[in-house]
């Protein structure tokens, strides 16, 4: 009998992308086979995004062109999954009747059972508690590349910050065990991965659930304790949660990239309180002063939300001034999106679409001067670079830093005529930039 064929979509971020190579991994024990054309495909699974109105605007695009698909006969199965299916699951059934199966984000490891019931016929939408604890030990099928990967740490959320949908999609923050995570480790490391990427909601309170206490400097530890990883890198750290422990570990163990990825999302106090943010100006400017004492090398990428409700013109020009002083090296800024179910959707004060895309383009602006200028500033610098594949027909390899997260960040080019693999590691002294870019040249080591 032929296997059949499924076409996956993983949308949204890095902690959904992990619940897709999951679903791939059980797939693929059952005898399942996977295409990328959607045409050959005999099912398919959107694993959907909500967080804000861009992404769910891209699922639910997503979903219909499968259902012109399903409704074809062209797929035998259309079945979703992920945070649009959890929040909006009477929607779908009713708006998208191709959808033969909904999984909410507790329930994902029943795509098995739920692909089977549908080619036999029919099946079953599947549901399961918010507060379910996570899936452990379950083997993935990596999309990444193979050499580098993201490791999920902990799911759920309890910061309720007033904008945000996700404590409802994703139920309460639970740990997942730190033997299970570093089992899995272990395994990805024994395929080849050389970088791991430690995700969740938020990073720096792993642990405190399941051992009554902040886990994640010995979570590290332990990580840099398996063979073959070169490189762990943290993403998702609230700034207030970040401790001298925690800054102790990346100063001593090498193999931790001087990187942070810290959510600040505003700089004025008023509207940093509206959002239920749990930090002010003053604290936030300490702790990054902090961190570039402790560890003078240090990376620092953050994310801003543009027009929150009731955010005056006042408001704004505090946050282009402490973006001004404290010169993030990576930054992202966001348009708010008013999300029913959540307080901030209640707030007065609502901002025209108009408004908040101008002021956004304003900080944007801002920031690329300074990260122009930051990119500058690296030539002469010897760094360690990640090999991510090579320019067609050129002899020149693209390349990652420890300053670079996959697919957020700048690249690194450099010339060479030697042969060199994706995920290789080489010393590069750093030649000049590019905007955000880097170039550089392979140091040949004697």
């Amino acid at each position: 009998m032929m296997k059949k064929k499924v076409f996956f979509v993983s949308l949204g971020c890095d902690k959904n992308l992990v619940d897709t190579e999951m679903m791939l991994g059980m797939l693929t024990e059952r005898g399942y086979a996977f295409t990328d054309d959607e045409t050959q495909a005999d099912a398919a699974v959107v694993n959907s995004c909500c967080f804000i109105g861009d992404a769910k605007e891209e699922s639910v695009n997503t979903i219909l062109e499968l259902a012109e698909l399903r409704k074809s006969g062209s797929l035998q199965a259309l079945v979703v999954t992920g945070c649009l299916a959890e929040r909006y699951k009477e929607e779908i059934r009713k708006e998208i009747e191709e959808v033969d199966a909904v999984l909410g984000t507790t329930a994902i490891d029943r795509i098995v059972d739920t692909l089977d019931q549908v080619f036999a016929g029919g099946a079953k939408d599947q549901y399961d508690a918010p507060d379910r604890k996570p899936l452990t030990d379950k083997k993935r099928v990596l999309t990444t590349g193979g050499h580098f990967a993201y490791l999920k740490i902990a799911e759920g959320c309890d910061k309720h910050c007033t904008y945000c949908i996700i404590p409802k999609v994703r139920g309460p923050y639970r740990s997942i065990p730190m033997e299970s995570l570093l089992r899995e480790a272990e395994t990805l490391a024994e395929q080849g991965v050389k970088e791991l990427i430690l995700v969740a909601q938020e990073t720096t309170v792993y642990g405190v659930d399941l051992y009554g206490r902040k886990a994640l400097p010995e979570l590290l530890r332990r990580l840099c304790r398996i063979d073959g990883l070169v490189w762990i890198r943290l993403l998702y750290c609230y700034p207030e949660e970040i401790d001298e422990d925690l800054i102790r570990v990346m100063k001593e163990e090498e193999k931790i990239c001087h990187y942070l990825d810290l959510p600040i999302q505003h700089a004025s106090d008023p509207v940093l309180q509206r959002m239920g943010r749990r930090t002010n100006r003053e604290e936030l400017t300490k702790i990054v002063s902090h961190l570039r004492e402790e560890i003078p090398d240090i990376c620092l990428r953050t994310t801003l939300i543009s027009g929150f409700p009731g955010e005056t013109k006042e408001d704004h020009e505090t946050l282009l001034s402490f973006v001004r002083q404290m010169r993030f090296d990576r930054l992202g800024v966001f348009p708010y999106s008013r999300e029913e179910d959540t307080a901030a959707a209640k707030l007065p004060g609502q901002i025209s679409k108009k408004v908040k895309c101008t002021r956004r383009d304003e900080i944007m602006a801002l920031q690329q001067e300074i990260a122009f200028d930051k990119a500058a500033q690296m030539e002469g610098r010897t760094l360690l670079v990640m090999i991510e594949g090579k320019v067609a027909d050129e002899e020149v390899y693209v390349a990652r830093t420890y300053r670079d997260a996959p697919d957020v960040d700048g690249l690194l080019f450099c010339h060479t005529q030697r042969e060199l693999m994706t995920g290789d590691f080489v010393r590069v002294r750093v030649t000049g930039s590019y905007e955000y870019d880097l170039m550089g040249e392979i140091i040949i080591e004697k």
